[in-house]
């Protein structure tokens, strides 16, 4: 029963709704026992001959303004239990996927896409369940038994509804020792579903790479191994829930042996009449929904519990990326001051990044290049605020970033990262994604700029093509410059291009760059790339590698070092060289 105090705020919101609905139930509770104590009354008329036309009219006139009744109550606590459970499901979705967009890089490191995806489609309506049919059975059971057993007092006789209830007790008994033990196996049912999940939309994702290498078979015995782990959990879950049942109809069927053995010896000895034990009978047959609803009701209670618990530990995490009190709303625009004395990872040993700093004034461009794993795309991501925990100073217009407004800070910067992705929607709407309101002249314009207007012209259906799930239907150079084009659009004051040419040709890379130098003449740029070309034409050039600068300069300056750029253009001329065919 702990849910529904940790429900509390949400009952407390919809009480008025589920007052409503209770009170109906409560009236369906009293309504239905009428019939049985009519169908008692005629037994009775009909045994000592007293039955007339008129009577006969009279009561089923009744039952079926009884039948009316118990439709329209029906109808009522329906719309506001399960309405209000809705709501609930709807509520805590829009509080999760709030929560999802709040959270920082390290969040989506440490919890998997598909236990995400778990927590907000089957924890969620698991909950649902509770607010919906676990109030309906909870307070049905109570006052569908509780009507009855007054019923039962009332009309019938007090010591057979005595006897009946004996057995009782033992259910409730049952009932908390089975309940414990269900709450931790529904936790581990539900984990087990967070590991199919991931691994289904893992496998899903990556189902090129399974089927080049051939692992289709090694795929599906790990996914085979997980579905048999969830199975071993969730029986355990069904032996638990099937034991209530047969428990619940040997207390019934006990009621029953215990009620026919006393009525009879009532109605020997003139104490009962024999409609009265036929009413007696049915009024135990209205007690069956509720003992089972015991069970049912454990069933949910402890499944929502468990979800539940899920849920809110995840949604009790804190982003580590922490807004400031009173945060600076100017947009952010400026001379860009970069100094990072020292950067780690959470929980990792060794320095990421060490005494990186550079200046960077509008309408400059700055290179960062350097061998993989030097610690480039890392450096990108503390401008990002992706992470905040490092020894230094970020200051852009001599403001330290942290102290900016997220929502002033990021729209000024536009990121084309490593990884391009592209949403399952239209090619336009994928370009327009971050200024909804631009118009289809504004849309070409950026996708001209990004070398990418032909291509999109050439679409089946041009710039309503429908790109499919992460851009799949594009090759590796149209979606990089479709990226391209969506962060363009925005006209940033900083422009980072993370690696964002390496997947297209030489020429259409000099095409870019020149459309970059001409419209980004008063705005920064950043371009981070393994190809030395990309870089050429930017007033400073830092190279790094483990995590510090051992290099600095413009393309001429750094030719004539001899370092490490020097070596790795010449290298990439002559490979340019051998792939022409010179």
């Amino acid at each position: 029963m702990q849910i529904f105090r940790k429900l509390g705020w949400f009952f407390r919101q919809e009480k008025k709704a589920y007052i409503i609905g209770i009170t109906a139930l409560l009236l369906v509770a009293i309504v239905q026992v009428v019939p049985p104590k009519v169908i008692g009354i005629v037994i009775d008329e009909i045994a000592d001959q007293n039955m007339s036309m008129q009577k006969i009219v009279t009561w089923v006139i009744v039952l079926v303004i009884m039948a009316i009744l118990q439709y329209l109550l029906r109808y009522l606590w329906r719309k506001n239990i399960w309405g209000s459970a809705a709501l609930l499901e709807k509520t805590l979705r829009k509080q999760l996927f709030h929560h999802f967009t709040k959270m920082d890089h390290q969040f989506f490191q440490t919890h998997r896409t598909g236990d995400l995806m778990a927590h907000a489609t089957n924890d969620l309506s698991a909950i649902q369940k509770v607010a919906g049919e676990g109030i309906l059975t909870f307070a049905d059971s109570l006052i569908t038994g509780g009507s009855t057993l007054i019923a039962m007092i009332l009309f019938v006789d007090w010591r057979l509804t005595l006897i009946a209830v004996i057995p009782l007790p033992f259910l409730a008994l049952v009932a908390r020792i089975l309940g414990s033990k269900m709450h931790e196996a529904f936790r581990d049912s539900q984990e087990a579903f967070s590991d199919i999940n991931d691994k289904a939309q893992e496998s899903i994702t990556g189902i090129k790479v399974i089927k080049t290498f051939g692992q289709e078979k090694e795929d599906l015995a790990d996914f085979d191994n997980k579905v048999a782990q969830a199975i071993v959990k969730n029986k355990r879950v069904y032996l638990l829930d099937s034991l209530f049942d047969p428990f619940i109809t040997l207390i019934i069927g006990i009621s029953y042996v215990l009620t026919i053995i006393l009525g009879s010896h009532l109605i020997m000895n003139n104490e009962l009449t024999i409609g009265e034990l036929v009413s007696f009978i049915s009024y135990i047959g209205l007690l069956v929904w509720p003992m089972f609803a015991v069970g049912r009701l454990f069933n949910v209670l402890e499944r929502g519990s468990a979800s539940y618990d899920r849920v809110q530990i995840l949604l009790q995490e804190k982003t580590h990326i922490i807004e400031a009190q009173v945060p600076v709303v100017t947009k952010a625009a400026g001379k860009i001051k970069y100094g990072v004395n020292k950067f780690l990872y959470p929980e990792e040993k060794v320095a990421n990044l060490q005494n990186i700093h550079f200046e960077l004034e509008p309408g400059e461009t700055l290179g960062i290049v350097g061998k993989t794993g030097a610690g480039k795309t890392t450096l990108i991501k503390l401008l990002l605020r992706e992470f905040d925990n490092y020894a230094g100073e970020i200051t852009w217009n001599g403001v330290n970033i942290k102290d900016y407004a997220l929502d002033s800070f990021l729209p000024q910067i536009g990121y084309v990262p490593q990884d391009h992705f592209l949403f399952s929607m239209t090619v336009a709407d994928n370009i327009r994604f971050a200024n909804q309101e631009a118009s289809m002249e504004q849309v070409e314009k950026a996708a001209q700029l990004a070398d990418v207007h032909e291509d999109i012209l050439g679409f089946s259906n041009g710039y309503q093509t429908m790109v499919g799930e992460r851009g799949v239907s594009l090759s590796g150079g149209q979606k990089q410059r479709l990226s391209i084009a969506r962060a363009l659009l925005v006209n940033p004051e900083l422009l980072i291009l993370d690696d964002a040419l390496s997947a297209v040709d030489a020429k259409t890379e000099e095409t870019i760059l020149q459309n970059l130098k001409q419209l980004r003449a008063t705005q920064a740029t950043i371009i981070v790339a393994h190809r030395l070309s990309s870089v050429m034409h930017a007033k400073e050039i830092i190279v790094i590698d483990q995590g510090q600068i051992i290099e600095r300069g413009n393309h001429h300056e750094l030719l004539a070092n001899g370092g490490w750029y020097a070596k790795m253009y010449y290298k990439q001329q002559l490979e340019a060289k051998i792939e022409g065919g010179e």
